[in-house]
């Protein structure tokens, strides 16, 4: 697997973690189940089929009965993700980030309910409910989506073989069938270190947006060198974000970090186009909420904002998102999904190329 640091270059002014990846925060975890079967013309229900699941596990206990803080933000809301409003209101993620396609929202919904009812056989009978999420993007430009082929098991397969350490990226999980800036695009991930090392921030991307013309690579006008070359017809769509830290933050804090999320992104081109789904979760490992408190009243470590600190983390936000997106183009391969189409992976010897004519090399 190719990612952008083999090129030679080292993105931004922060130091990556270990893996350069989501899962460099303490405790996170990340698992795909991939679905790649059938070729020729498209057969509803049949296929060829390119699609997949990836989640996001935050820590390895139950998650429902230690929740961790979360915030969402919606950079554009052409999407149809699960789960945003109750995030909104109590600043809690309760269940693992199911990234898959856009028409099997519901089903990968139901599969996630199914499996946190099966872990905590006391939601809706001795307490409340529970609140899943997932996320989504369009990939039906080489996947029968209107098969909605994800099945429960394809769900509980990607919770429960998370790892930590290196994620696979590109046409895995949830970014098997997507295509970004008209190449072929998938899952990317990312990390950084703050405060000398006290704490990480990570992002992973579900990228699935933006025109080939507004493709940036470290500055580098990519989309407008590359404009009528490896070029399918591929309509504009969307981005999921994640981002993970282990500093200790609150909800209005950890908003302001997916905020920043959309500064990354846009150092790689993209304009949040009217079609386009773009959706940020960010959660922090720290200061764990208990479903069943001992005490009403719950002391807990927080990250004073004090101007110099909190800008480091915006940074490591933005180079973090940027690179996991640029990760998931490099990572990717070229792929030929239903009606013969074609989506060409951004081609690496052109990109050496133009980093080094560029200066960037």
């Amino acid at each position: 697997m190719t990612r952008l640091r083999d090129f030679g270059v080292i993105p931004g002014r922060l130091p990556a973690g270990p893996h350069n990846a989501v899962t460099d925060v303490p405790g996170v975890k990340v698992g795909h189940t991939t679905l790649i079967r059938g070729e020729g013309k498209l057969q509803e229900g049949i296929g060829p089929v390119r699609t997949g699941v990836t989640a996001v596990v935050p820590h390895g206990g139950s998650l429902f009965r230690e929740k961790v803080t979360a915030a969402v933000h919606t950079i554009n809301g052409f999407g149809k993700v699960m789960g945003f409003e109750q995030i909104r209101e109590r600043g809690t993620l309760e269940t693992p980030i199911i990234l898959t396609s856009n028409l099997s929202v519901a089903r990968a919904g139901d599969a996630l309910l199914t499996y946190m009812l099966r872990q905590n056989p006391d939601v809706a009978l001795t307490t409340g409910t529970v609140n899943c999420v997932i996320g989504e993007c369009n990939d039906g430009t080489l996947n029968d989506a209107r098969g909605r082929h994800i099945q429960p098991e394809h769900v509980w397969q990607a919770i429960e073989t998370a790892v930590d350490g290196p994620v696979a990226e590109g046409n895995v999980g949830g970014g098997t069938g997507t295509t970004c800036y008209q190449f072929k695009g998938g899952i990317g991930t990312a990390s950084r270190q703050v405060m000398e090392g006290a704490f990480t921030v990570g992002a992973l991307v579900q990228s699935n947006h933006g025109r080939r013309p507004e493709l940036m690579v470290l500055g580098v006008p990519v989309g407008m060198e590359l404009l009528e070359e490896y070029l399918p017809e591929t309509p504009p769509g969307s981005i999921m974000i994640v981002l993970a830290t282990d500093a200790p933050f609150s909800p209005s804090q950890l908003e302001r970090l997916a905020k920043r999320a959309a500064f990354g992104l846009a150092r790689t081109g993209a304009i949040a186009s009217d079609q386009s789904g773009d959706f940020v979760i960010a959660f922090s490992t720290s200061n764990r909420q208990m479903h069943y408190p001992d005490e009403v009243i719950h002391s807990a470590t927080r990250f004073v904002d004090d101007g110099s600190s909190i800008n480091e983390f915006f940074l490591a936000v933005i180079e973090s998102v940027e690179e996991a997106v640029l990760n998931s183009l490099i990572a990717a391969q070229t792929m030929t999904g239903r009606d013969h189409r074609k989506v060409y992976a951004l081609p690496h010897d052109r990109l050496r190329e133009l980093l080094k004519r560029y200066g960037r090399v």
